[in-house]
């Protein structure tokens, strides 16, 4: 079903490596199916990983686009990078990737809403947890959570 990494001697067997950048990285590009007028739809979002459900949790308005295309189509992959160093002399980078493919499950039910923006917030504003509980409560009817259900992982490193 997915095809395999063409580079073979740039596979990152590490998993504590690959859980450690979906963990630590800042941010991720979220890829989605194509727009109405036929364009591809990739975007940078804040996210957080749980481990231990082996799912991706991330967060948005309750409308636009991003929401729009995911109602037809609800594949996406997602990709986080950790270090690069270009290495001019060489015309090449060193870097690590990791791109999952997985399933956004829409319909999260109030608990697991909840546990997405604690993840959120422990990832993000880890000294402001009691007042994120706060702002939690004060948007949440503002606030949409959704959970990429990971089906596939593949990492890339050249170090």
């Amino acid at each position: 079903m997915f095809r395999e990494i063409r580079r073979q001697n740039r596979i990152l067997e590490d998993e504590v490596r690959i859980t450690e950048l979906l963990q630590t990285s800042e941010y991720g590009f979220l890829s989605l199916g194509t727009t109405e007028n036929g364009y591809a739809y990739g975007i940078p979002i804040s996210y957080a990983f749980d481990k231990e459900g082996n799912n991706i949790y991330f967060h948005c308005a309750p409308e636009g686009q991003k929401l729009d295309i995911l109602r037809g189509n609800n594949k996406v992959s997602f990709c986080v990078v950790g270090i690069t160093k270009p290495i001019a002399e060489q015309f090449t980078t060193l870097f690590e990737s990791v791109i999952v493919f997985g399933k956004v499950n829409m319909d999260l039910s109030d608990d697991e809403k909840r546990k997405a923006l604690r993840l959120l917030v422990r990832k993000y504003s880890p000294e402001y947890q009691e007042l994120g509980e706060k702002y939690m409560d004060k948007s949440w009817s503002r606030t949409a959570t959704f959970k990429i259900e990971i089906e596939h992982i593949t990492a890339k490193a050249k170090y």
